[in-house]
């Protein structure tokens, strides 16, 4: 890999903290409740608990990878490394198709809380060009941006949770949270997989390695700070969320906070704040996630796992602006094909498969690189295994045959390059 330029060293701990925040924060307060409450109805708050129990464990295997391997690429570097050419190209391959299908949702998401439904497409292929454009000049303007959009979504969400918990107290409501029905082990399987969407936005820290600073002190204390932020922020909004609306209203939500301000008898005031939070959080993940899908891209590009146009550097922003606007390019596609929003669970299949393969690789670090003991990697990758089988069968079947072709597509290029797999 000497032949390729490095990206430049920037982001230190409190910018890659904002960056994995904007990502997690956006992914799923506005977007993965409603889905998880259909599949777990009341039990939804257990669901939320298996999805964190995951992520932690899965945080601290990228973490303890990240220190060893700080460079671009995340997972599909550790896989390279640790287990072999094949499994790094299989997690490179699921996180590529998995968030850039996650890149058209959250546009989407932007665009059906900001205008109209009519405007809705125009302006999410919009949202997705500017924020191409911020990644494009450069990783300090995408930090940056990344820190305003993450300082007003907390404030926000904040301000939102705290006066529909007022609201629905005011209003007598019960608060009866417990689980009732049920809807069997399956649902609530399907709704951690789901809420894991919502979580995997700390790996956006791991594949932008190569740009933090002192990566294998920064990059770790990163993961674990943005992890340690959003867990508690998606429990309050679980429990303040099932308060208002109940189960049965949660599931059949299309904008859960705000369908939960109306029921709860919020000031009319708080309608605005949750519409700015919302826009605000869905670019925050936008702006993150094309940043991240293109260093992943990058890395995968250097070892020739795609094309290698995509492993150009900028000479004067150092990014890697091919990559970023081939990714650009691809997302606005979806968005015009499409309402991508249901794809939740689509992305969360090829991202459990990325991190099961995370954990298989921390496994094999030796004792000298072992940060956390290797319990916690076992429960990741078992836990990322049943999680992903869990997810909708027809999430399931698409992310099989996507990951099959693009495994098949790599066997083709092997060939023609007449050499056995590296």
């Amino acid at each position: 890999m000497s032949q390729h330029r490095a990206l430049e060293r920037h982001l230190g701990l409190a910018d890659a903290v904002h960056i994995g925040v904007a990502s997690m924060v956006g992914a799923g307060i506005f977007t993965a409740f409603a889905p998880a409450a259909r599949a777990a109805g009341a039990w939804l708050l257990l669901g939320l608990l298996l999805a964190a129990v995951v992520a932690l464990s899965n945080a601290t295997s990228s973490a303890q990878l990240a220190a060893q391997y700080p460079t671009s690429g995340g997972t599909y570097v550790y896989g390279r490394e640790r287990l072999g050419p094949w499994w790094g190209f299989v997690a490179g391959w699921g996180f590529v198709i998995g968030k850039t299908a996650s890149c058209a949702a959250m546009a989407l998401a932007f665009a059906a809380y900001a205008v109209p439904p009519g405007w809705q497409k125009p302006v999410a292929v919009s949202a997705v060009i500017v924020l191409a454009a911020v990644n494009y000049r450069g990783v300090i303007r995408t930090a940056g941006l990344a820190r305003a959009i993450v300082t007003l979504v907390l404030i926000g969400l904040a301000v939102t949770l705290t006066a529909i918990a007022v609201a629905t107290s005011q209003s007598g409501a019960s608060w009866s949270l417990g689980p009732t029905g049920r809807p069997g082990p399956l649902g609530v399987l399907q709704a951690a997989a789901l809420l894991f969407f919502a979580f995997a936005g700390y790996a956006r820290i791991a594949t932008m390695g190569e740009e933090v600073i002192e990566p294998r002190r920064t990059i770790p204390r990163a993961i674990l700070v943005a992890f340690a932020v959003v867990v508690p922020l998606y429990a309050v909004t679980g429990v303040v969320l099932l308060g208002a609306l109940g189960a049965h209203g949660l599931a059949s939500s299309t904008a859960p906070l705000r369908d939960a301000a109306r029921a709860s008898g919020a000031p009319d005031w708080l309608q605005p704040v949750i519409v700015l939070a919302a826009t605000a959080a869905t670019l925050g993940a936008l702006l993150a996630l094309v940043a991240g899908v293109a260093r992943t891209a990058l890395a995968m590009a250097r070892e020739g796992d795609l094309p290698q146009r995509l492993a150009a550097i900028h000479p004067r922003y150092a990014v890697p602006h091919v990559a970023e606007v081939v990714i650009a390019v691809v997302v606005c596609a979806l968005v015009v094909l499409g309402d991508l929003r249901g794809t939740i669970g689509f992305s969360s299949f090829g991202v459990l498969t990325y991190y099961a393969i995370a954990n298989a690789s921390a496994l094999t670090q030796d004792s000298a690189h072992r940060r956390y003991p290797p319990s916690l990697q076992v429960v990741g990758l078992v836990g990322c295994v049943i999680l992903a089988l869990a997810v909708p069968v027809t999430s399931l079947t698409a992310g099989a045959c996507v990951l099959g072709i693009g495994v098949l597509g790599r066997l083709v290029v092997i060939r023609r390059r007449g050499s056995a797999p590296a």
